[in-house]
């Protein structure tokens, strides 16, 4: 079935169109869950704590490929919108460009950088420093490409090729995993083989999309020359503002836990948020990955001035969000026990986890209304209101949650720190979401 932006939406066909983003988020999610799995069933969960400490390094520097992702569609699918098919393709080709640009300068400088951002972030004992140092180095070596998979993710949708990246991402997936078989547990390179099984499968995923799009292909969308448009970026980077702002807060959160975390039971409490994280993230991926394939629909028909079907996309969506939150949580509740086996903890570790992802999974319930309000905004190129929900949310909620609630309930109030935050971000959202409902015309 062709379906294009400029379409009318049932329930059916915006479940098919956004289907090959929610599968690429999963997909992305459960090859990282894997990756894990190989590293804490034979490389020990000191590698798996070591990882922990070091990943949120590499989710702020990953999302600037989200925030010029996020944005820049948004951006280049209303300029599609308009009708300006040239100039959105000279956006979006300035765009890849910039990102490369800057994915190079920061595997270059982080080198140097990554030892005492280990010792900082809290990894100060052997062998959990030495792990963190060399799965560090390792994957920055290869972080453009992994900044590009990032940026492609929302352009394969705005170029009406979502199934084309749901390919591609599903086929780095499976040369990871494929790879963590062959290093880690084949060959017993332990995190050294998972990183660098990483680091091939980033390299394929930010390196077939950019020649994709450098050839002539039948999507909307073309790697050109071009020349800098500084409005453009600098629209882009607003408009993507809460992207970044969500996945730097939610490094710099993953910090703060961890730390904690570690003050209340040690590196076992951080081992433990570990395999949490790595589970929740699967079940994130389904709401973020909606969020991605619907915010050019709602972009296209913004520039386009066609109030009715944004009308549609918000009700339908609203809809979709509530049934798929209620779904996350009863599936995340029946599945707590097998998920947290998996990672063949010894028994005390394996209670700690199990009853933390318990406590955690009720944040599923109302997760996916929050992640919808701010790519909402985004796509509606009003970056401001994108950025303020996710700083809210991300930011001042959780940290003020986790700083406060295990002061009276101990490590519990560190698995609930994430749903009291949601609960006040979902006021917000709403709050915005019933003020520029009549500006925008979408509700």
């Amino acid at each position: 079935m062709k379906i294009q932006l400029s379409d009318h939406f049932t329930y059916k066909k915006l479940l098919i169109f956004v289907a090959p983003s929610i599968i690429m988020m999963v997909f992305t999610s459960i090859y990282s869950v894997v990756d894990g799995l190989f590293v804490s069933n034979f490389a020990g969960s000191e590698a798996v704590a070591a990882i922990n400490y070091i990943y949120p390094v590499f989710m702020i520097f990953g999302s600037i490929g989200f925030m010029i992702g996020a944005g820049g569609s948004a951006l280049v699918s209303k300029t599609l919108g308009e009708g300006d098919k040239e100039l959105a393709n000279k956006y979006f080709s300035l765009l890849v460009y910039i990102t490369a640009g800057i994915g190079i300068v920061i595997a270059v400088g982080g080198q140097f950088a990554i030892p005492p951002l280990a010792r900082l972030l809290g990894a100060n004992e052997e062998p959990i420093y030495g792990y963190c140092v060399i799965y560090g180095r390792i994957l920055l070596a290869t972080l453009p490409f992994f900044i590009l998979q990032n940026i492609f993710q929302s352009f394969f949708v705005t170029a009406e090729k979502p199934r084309l990246g749901l390919i591609v991402t599903a086929s780095a997936g499976v040369l990871n995993m494929v790879l963590d078989a062959i290093f880690v547990a084949g060959c017993g390179w332990g995190l050294t083989g998972a990183a660098i099984a990483t680091a091939v499968s980033q390299v394929f995923g930010g390196v077939f999309p950019v020649i994709y799009f450098f050839c002539k292909n039948k999507s909307l969308l073309r790697l050109t020359k071009t020349r800098f448009y500084g409005k453009a970026f600098l629209k882009s980077c607003t408009n993507g503002s809460s992207e970044f702002l969500s996945n730097v807060s939610s490094a710099l959160v993953v910090i703060l836990y961890n730390h904690q975390i570690k003050n209340l039971v040690g590196d076992g409490g951080v081992t433990a948020y570990g395999s949490i994280m790595y589970i929740a993230m699967i079940f994130f991926s389904v709401f973020m990955g909606y969020a991605v394939g619907c915010a050019p629909l709602m972009g296209f028909n913004y520039g386009a001035q066609n109030k009715e079907e944004m009308k549609n996309l918000y009700g339908k969506s609203l809809v979709i969000m509530a049934l798929t939150g209620l779904c996350m949580f009863g599936l995340s509740e029946a599945l707590a026990s097998p998920f947290i086996k998996i990672f063949g903890y010894e028994h005390d570790l394996y209670e700690m986890a199990l009853r933390g992802f318990r406590i955690y999974a009720f944040i599923f319930i109302l997760v996916g209304f929050n992640m919808y309000g701010s790519s909402l905004f985004t796509a509606l190129n009003n970056g401001l209101i994108s950025a303020l929900v996710s700083f809210l949310r991300t930011i001042a909620f959780q940290i003020t949650a986790v700083m406060v609630l295990p002061m009276f309930m101990g490590l519990d109030g560190v698995w609930c720190a994430s749903l009291f935050a949601d609960i006040a971000a979902l006021i917000v959202t709403l709050i915005c979401i019933c003020c520029f409902r009549k500006k925008y015309g979408y509700a």
